[in-house]
Parts: C-alpha cells; sequence; structure tokens
C-alpha cells in the first residue's frame, strides 16, 4: 500500500491558487479513479483506490500547508506505512510553470508543508513530486502570487502539468522513482500565450 498526499490549504479562497497544485493534482488523480475524498480521518480528506495495481490513499490534509506533517505521520501510522510508502505532490516556486521535479529524498527546499513532514516524520526518505509554479515575470511579493488564483492563460499549462503529474504518479509506482525522474525530470517551458 501506498500513501499518495497532496498539499494545499482548505478553503474555497485557495482553490485554483499556485499553492494548492498538489491538492489539485490528488483531485484530479482522485477523478481519473472514479473517486472522490470525502472520508475524513486523521485530519485529512481521503479515498482508497487501486493504481497500477497498487492499492494506494489518496489524501489531502486539512490542517493548512504548515502543519501538513500532523496528518501525513497519523495517516503513515494508521496504515503501517513507512515514510518510503510515501509520494507527496506539491507546488514549488523555483520551477517554471508547467515543469515536474521528481525526488526520493531531500530537503524541503524551503517549502513549510514539506518542512512540516520532514519534521514530524523525522525523516526526508520519502518521494515528492514537485510542480511548477513559478512564475513568468518577476514578483516583488511571491506570496501573495502564491495565494491568488492562477490567471485564465494559464489554465491550459496548468491542466496539462495536471495530467503529466498523474502519469508520473503512475510510472512511479509501476516502474519505480528512478524511471520516472529520467523520464519526467524535465523543465517544460511556459506555451505563448
Amino acid at each position: 500500500m501506498k500513501l499518495i498526499v497532496g498539499l494545499g490549504n482548505p478553503g474555497a479562497e485557495y482553490h485554483m491558487t499556485p499553492h494548492n497544485m498538489g491538492f489539485m493534482a490528488i483531485d484530479h488523480l482522485a477523478d481519473a479513479c472514479g473517486k472522490e475524498l470525502s472520508r475524513r480521518e486523521a485530519q485529512a480528506l481521503i479515498a482508497f483506490t487501486e493504481l497500477a495495481g497498487e492499492q494506494v490513499v489518496l489524501a489531502k490534509p486539512q490542517t493548512y500547508m504548515n502543519l501538513s506533517g500532523l496528518a501525513v505521520s497519523r495517516l503513515l501510522q494508521n496504515y503501517e506505512l513507512t515514510p518510503r510508502d510515501l509520494l507527496v505532490l506539491v507546488d514549488e516556486i523555483n520551477i517554471p510553470l508547467g515543469g515536474l521535479r521528481i525526488r526520493p529524498h531531500g530537503s524541503a527546499g524551503g517549502h513549510n508543508g514539506l518542512k512540516s513532514i520532514i519534521g514530524a516524520l523525522e525523516a526526508d526518505d520519502f518521494i515528492r513530486l514537485r510542480m511548477g509554479v513559478g512564475p513568468d515575470r518577476q514578483m516583488e511579493d511571491y506570496v501573495s502570487y502564491l495565494l491568488k488564483p492562477f490567471r485564465p492563460a494559464e489554465s491550459k499549462l496548468v491542466a496539462e502539468m495536471l495530467d503529466l503529474a498523474i502519469e508520473a504518479v503512475r510510472v512511479i509506482i509501476l516502474e519505480g522513482v528512478q524511471k520516472a525522474m529520467n523520464r519526467f525530470n524535465r523543465r517544460v517551458p511556459p506555451t505563448e500565450s
């Protein structure tokens, strides 16, 4: 069994914002599996499904980003899983919008949700799939950018990245993280608007 967690913030005001790419990806994955994250457990919304022949728990922590580790650690305990059974889907401002980067372990890279998970688990050996949300222009206030909805011109690229992220998750589960890294770790330039 695997635990696949998308990071984000609960609440309608955060829907469709760059910082909620993890939530968007989990919802997209659940839709593709014909599931809905409606069960509440361990301060998260969850759903059970099968993906690439593997039983998985899909989860969206409802603790807000900075406390994501609370829900993740409880879910791992509930299902007797280890950090190596965990895959975290998360936004990444240092990757251009549309790009993906998969890592089998590592630091939080300044991401508060990942910091919370690493702190709660006292481990960093879990797979993370970072989805690029980097703006195509200079910003003075990156926090405001992350918490404002995507512009209409960005919607096509966001939809393409969500499809690519689901494909990457399937490859990670079916063929392993190394093959997924070889295939998906590339920078995708923004399409012309």
